[in-house]
């Protein structure tokens, strides 16, 4: 048995199979111009029609079809009342249509959802998926400490802490515009930051596993004004996220001690914020799994009609 899943993000539009064990995902970045931050909804949304066809071509060149027993896609960003944007219709369209001409079973998750199952399949933790622990999910539009349930077979995220205004992702994103770097600049910044010889950061205040970042992008600005360093700026703005999110997560783990903590998203393959994280023995996916992907609604879908 195998099954397919799709995500069409506001960054990326991805599909992928999933036998049980192992996968392949075929993904693409929406195309977003020169020192533009984003996409509007309905420039993605087009962006997702064009990209969708090439990219399961790709998949279904050298995936068996006939082995396909379900469709999975994630329809909103969160799965909680009102999440709701646009993209996510291209790709339930699409998989709806999907399902309706193999004849098999359309499994709706949330974009969160995928990220969770994605790096702890990729991190060999699949354990974590049948009992309670902590998961951050820091993303271009998301910084949430999430508490991650067992829910029949898929997973029950409640908010905890994170960010209280813009994401890290965001921030990481307006550093690499304040740059020059293309976006998203995630990957870029943290290149950069390698070239770095300064330690200097700021501590970011956190309470109740909850801190603001729109105060750090006003720091990085002054600092790069006042060094006028790129490399320096962005291990600045870096050392800035990681910190605020060590401490929000030493927090949590206060109020719920022994539980392993897992990181999904996009900023979470960042290799700073790895390093800073180390000692609290964290769980990261693989870099190719922290970014938008398919793989996780795929690993959803796979349990869910296992089950």
């Amino acid at each position: 048995m195998s099954v397919i899943g799709i995500d069409t993000s506001n960054y990326t539009t991805s599909v992928a199979c999933f036998d049980g064990t192992d996968g392949v995902n075929c993904s693409q970045l929406l195309p977003v111009k020169q020192g533009e931050l984003g996409l509007r909804q309905s420039d993605a949304v087009f962006a997702h029609i064009k990209s969708l066809p090439e990219l399961s071509g790709r998949l279904f060149s050298h995936w068996p079809r006939d082995e396909i027993r379900a469709v999975g896609v994630s329809t909103r960003p969160r799965a909680v009342e009102g999440s709701y944007m646009p993209c996510f219709l291209v790709g339930y369209t699409h998989a709806k249509l999907l399902s309706d001409a193999l004849g098999v079973p359309l499994v709706e998750v949330s974009h969160q959802q995928g990220h969770v199952a994605a790096s702890l399949w990729s991190a060999g933790a699949m354990d974590l998926m049948d009992q309670p622990h902590l998961a951050w999910h820091l993303s271009g539009g998301t910084t949430e400490l999430l508490l991650v349930e067992p829910d029949g077979r898929n997973v029950k995220c409640t908010r905890i802490g994170g960010t209280t205004d813009i994401s890290a992702g965001q921030l990481i994103d307006r550093t690499g515009q304040l740059l020059g770097l293309p976006f998203p600049s995630g990957k870029h910044l943290d290149q950069l930051s390698t070239e770095a010889k300064r330690k200097d950061c700021f501590k970011v205040k956190c309470a109740d596993a909850s801190f603001s970042l729109s105060g750090i992008q006003n720091k990085v600005q002054q600092y790069h004004a006042s060094h006028g360093q790129d490399a320096e700026t962005a291990a600045f703005a870096l050392r800035c996220i990681s910190g605020a999110v060590f401490q929000a997560t030493e927090q949590a783990l206060r109020e719920y001690p022994g539980l392993r903590v897992v990181f999904s998203g996009g900023v979470a393959s960042n290799s700073m914020l790895r390093q800073a994280l180390s000692p609290l023995q964290p769980v990261f996916a693989q870099p190719q799994y922290s970014t938008d992907n398919a793989m996780g609604v795929a690993v959803l879908a796979y349990r869910m009609q296992e089950g």
